[in-house]
């Protein structure tokens, strides 16, 4: 009977060592299984074999294995939404998403990352803003972020001023100011005092200043009342 079960045990433990190898966790994963494949949409699982998710994976930028946790490129998908939304993720990975910030969290447990954020003005000038160390901590510390090690890609450094701030929403006001920037900038972000961007804001046209930065911003770069054409935010493994 002990001989039955050992051998149970040792079945067991082979097969959730072949799954976990199987199951990718990000997008490096994909790449490292077939460098051959293209940028597009792929299935990951941040929380193990029952938290099947599709992400986009840039398979181009910067030698690739980049996977996409926030896009924005058309207007498509209302970002202005609630906690719940934010928590779990929301939009589609072919086109405007949010991953969720409880896939992030545990994706920051399992690797150390490394972000780059690349955007588009509607002149079709590029720029990318780069990070040697992103992450963020549990829901109970309000998925605070961790983001250091800035390298300039023509984008400028706006995204260090939200540093060690907590994730806010509309319905959770959890920045460093009196006010709720969320609600004042109609998104929802790592609000500081409150931002220097504004990723999540309306989606509007280049330039517009009717209503002060709520658009699409990177403060640094165009400006905040200039809403970008299109912004994406995404990690890799550090190597």
């Amino acid at each position: 009977m002990k001989l039955v079960s050992v051998v149970f045990i040792l079945l067991v433990t082979a097969v959730t060592h072949c799954v976990s190898l199987v199951l990718p966790l990000d997008c490096s994963d994909i790449y490292n299984h077939d460098n051959s494949q293209p940028s597009g949409v792929y299935t990951i699982y941040p929380i193990g074999a029952t938290s099947a998710v599709q992400v986009f994976c840039d398979m181009d930028s910067l030698g690739g294995r980049w996977m996409v946790f926030q896009r924005r490129m058309d207007g498509t998908v209302n970002f202005y939404r609630p906690w719940d939304y934010y928590k779990f993720g929301f939009g589609n990975a072919a086109g405007e998403y949010w991953l969720g910030l409880e896939n992030l969290f545990h994706l920051s447990l399992r690797k150390k990352y490394e972000l780059l954020v690349d955007m588009e003005d509607f002149s079709g000038n590029t720029a990318f803003a780069r990070y040697s160390s992103f992450s963020i901590k549990p829901e109970s510390d309000g998925y605070r972020l961790n983001v250091s090690g800035f390298t300039d890609g023509g984008a400028g450094d706006a995204l260090t001023y939200h540093n060690g701030q907590r994730f806010s929403t509309f319905d959770r006001d959890q920045d460093s100011a009196e006010v709720n920037c969320a609600r004042l900038y109609l998104g929802a972000f790592w609000y500081n005092h409150c931002h220097h961007a504004n990723p999540n804001g309306v989606y509007r046209w280049g330039p517009d200043g009717t209503v002060y930065a709520v658009g699409v911003s990177w403060n640094q770069w165009r400006g905040h009342d200039y809403s970008l054409k299109s912004i994406s935010m995404k990690i890799r493994p550090v190597q």
